[in-house]
């Protein structure tokens, strides 16, 4: 069996209800073990004998829209790869400090160096952006409802995105990673 830690995009917000006891139900009757959630944002840690990481991010999307009657983008990591995020940003945010926050947005697959560089130029004064293989941090010296950047820029260039913030990404970590 393979763990994977999931991030599930835009879950309880803007009427997008998915409680957590839900969610761990569908997944556990779907075949799915070891199932644990973590705050109520859509972070899961699971089981699953699927070892392809498209595969399973497709399954769980064709079962949270069954269940929910809405497409729910998924994300997955394995836990070494959840643990290479936050050593990650624990690198960018010593290097250069984040005044109002640090985000995190996680692609579905590591960008092409182009892509990659053209996330990268969205930066501008008080919000710089690294791209780390499938992580692209967001490091805000002003608050996060007056950055240009966002999420949605983010996805326009590299597709489906979810983000959390790095208090999130370091509890994960210390906990499934």
């Amino acid at each position: 069996m393979s763990t994977w830690i999931v991030f599930l995009r835009a879950v309880n917000v803007g009427g997008r209800a998915y409680p957590m006891a839900e969610l761990r139900a569908a997944l556990t009757e779907a075949g799915y073990g070891d199932v644990e959630t973590h705050i109520q944002t859509g972070n899961v840690r699971l089981t699953s004998p699927v070892r392809s990481r498209a595969k399973l991010e497709t399954a769980l999307e064709v079962l949270f829209e069954a269940d929910r009657g809405f497409s729910v983008a998924t994300v997955a990591l394995t836990p070494g790869e959840l643990t290479r995020v936050a050593a990650d940003a624990t690198v960018l945010a010593e290097a250069s400090p984040a005044a109002y926050g640090h985000y995190v947005s996680l692609v579905k697959a590591t960008p092409a160096a182009a892509d990659a560089k053209r996330v990268e130029a969205l930066s501008r004064d008080g919000e710089r952006i690294y791209v780390r293989g499938r992580a692209v941090h967001l490091l805000l010296d002003i608050p996060y409802g007056t950055a240009k950047v966002s999420n949605a820029a983010i996805e326009k260039i590299l597709g489906p995105a979810t983000n959390r913030n790095l208090k999130v990404i370091t509890a994960l970590a210390e906990k499934w990673g």
